[in-house]
Order: C-alpha cells, then sequence, then structure tokens
C-alpha cells in the first residue's frame, strides 16, 4: 500500500496522536489502528513519537469520511492505493509535451 511522503524536519506544524484523532472526532486507538493497517504512515521523532501533519490529518478525514460510507478497512486501503495511482498518472499526463492539434 502507498505510504505517506516523508516530510522534512520543520517544513510545517506538526500534531500529536491525540491532537490527530481529535481533529477527526476518532480515538488514538483507532488512529494507531489506521496505522498498522497501513492507511497511514506519521512522521516520528528521534525518540519514536508519532507526529501528524496537516496532510496526515487530511488522509485521517478522508478514511473517517470513507468509513461513514460504509468502505471497510481493506476498502479504504485500495481506494487510496488507486487515488495514489491516479495523481501519479494524471502528473505524468502534465508533464508532457502538449501536441498540436490536427496530429
Amino acid at each position: 500500500m502507498s505510504k505517506n511522503s516523508a516530510h522534512p524536519e520543520g517544513a510545517s506544524r506538526t500534531h500529536s496522536i491525540a491532537t490527530a484523532a481529535q481533529s477527526v472526532g476518532v480515538s488514538v486507538q483507532t488512529v494507531r489502528l489506521y496505522e498498522v493497517r497501513g492507511l497511514i504512515t506519521p512522521a516520528r521523532t528521534s525518540g519514536g513519537t508519532r507526529r501528524y501533519h496537516a496532510e496526515d490529518l487530511a488522509r485521517l478525514k478522508q478514511i473517517s469520511d470513507l468509513i461513514e460510507r460504509g468502505v471497510n478497512l481493506a476498502g479504504i486501503g485500495i481506494i487510496l492505493e488507486l487515488e495514489a495511482e491516479n495523481d501519479g498518472l494524471r502528473q505524468e499526463l502534465a508533464a508532457r509535451p502538449q501536441r498540436e492539434s490536427g496530429e
């Protein structure tokens, strides 16, 4: 499954697991479950403390929304993979030189 990209040190404000869980209305244990299932990969301090960035909070919200719609965790993993693949393909297309019309 696709993981969140690595976050450069100090690139953005970080949040604790409790704050991340509270922001999306789930328990800390639920956020840990999402991590175990590979749905989210928070940054960690040198001491191992989880640190969540804005992108992680958005992903948690997306997971929560899918759960509310009745999608199970396995299905969410597949959806997130396909969305990441789709984004990559869109970026590839955008990077291609545009052909002139009529070719």
